[in-house]
């Protein structure tokens, strides 16, 4: 079986594969400051508490965006795993022409999006990942990895809101009874929810007027679910794309060990 782990600045996303399958999968906060000890206990007691043991665990698969967590892992993975570690990074096999001006700047998350993009969908295609930041890239009609766009999340956006306010406060992000808010919660809620699902409109829709034909949309991410009913521009929703392409990337660095 083969683990994979997407850490993020604010979650961690998890997922465990048997072949191509997978078989279970998990989300946790981001803690920039764990230690070792406190990384092995979580991965372990995670896994543990639904039966993994490291004996059946033969390889691991990480993108990280937080290089301090990344070093960790690292160093927990013997403890996890009995097999190959991969980490994405400059000179790691993606299978992914990447056509910007310096490609080592791109993060690991979105080159495995884009990877897991091409892979499962007709190109061109656009992935929004919706995390701390709201993440926009592309792949070309040749397959190529083109670039993006990025934008503050909705919950960044959010906080910088209310604490830069006096009297503003923080929501639940749910839809208000109308666009047109009622008091102050329905207000904040419509202008986060709905604000938000127009900057993705809006960059969709420019990002597909520079190809001709259709472009597939796709959206991932832990708020995927909480802001693409209101947008018109997603075609679907993929809330493991980033781990089906640690699995496919994974599948590539096998014989680099």
């Amino acid at each position: 079986m083969l683990l994979t782990i997407d850490v993020g600045n604010t979650q961690i996303a998890l997922g465990m594969f048997d072949g191509v399958e997978l078989i279970g999968h998990w989300r946790v906060s981001t803690e920039p400051d764990a230690t070792f000890d406190e990384i092995r206990w979580q991965l372990n007691g995670i896994l543990g508490a639904d039966g993994f043991t490291q004996s059946d665990i033969k390889g691991l698969c990480v993108s990280s965006v937080v290089p301090a967590l990344t070093a960790t892992i690292r160093r927990v993975a013997p403890h996890v795993v009995s097999g190959h570690v991969v980490v994405v990074e400059p000179g790691v096999r993606t299978g992914l022409s990447i056509e910007i001006d310096n490609p080592r700047e791109v993060g690991a998350d979105r080159i495995v999006n884009s990877v897991a993009a091409r892979d499962r969908y007709p190109s061109p295609v656009v992935v929004v990942d919706f995390g701390t930041s709201t993440n926009f890239d592309v792949v070309g009609p040749s397959g190529a990895y083109l670039g993006g766009a990025i934008a503050p999340g909705l919950e960044i956006s959010t906080n910088a809101l209310v604490s830069g306010t006096a009297a503003l406060r923080r929501v639940e992000f749910s839809p208000p009874r109308s666009v047109i808010g009622k008091g102050t919660v329905e207000a904040i809620q419509s202008g986060a929810l709905y604000g938000h699902a127009g900057l993705v409109d809006g960059v969709m829709e420019r990002i597909a007027a520079t190809f001709e034909g259709p472009v597939t949309r796709v959206a991932t991410g832990g708020l995927a679910p909480t802001i693409v009913p209101h947008c018109r521009s997603v075609d679907t929703i993929d809330p493991y794309l980033t781990l089906e392409g640690l699995r496919i990337i994974h599948d590539l660095n096998q014989d680099t060990e």
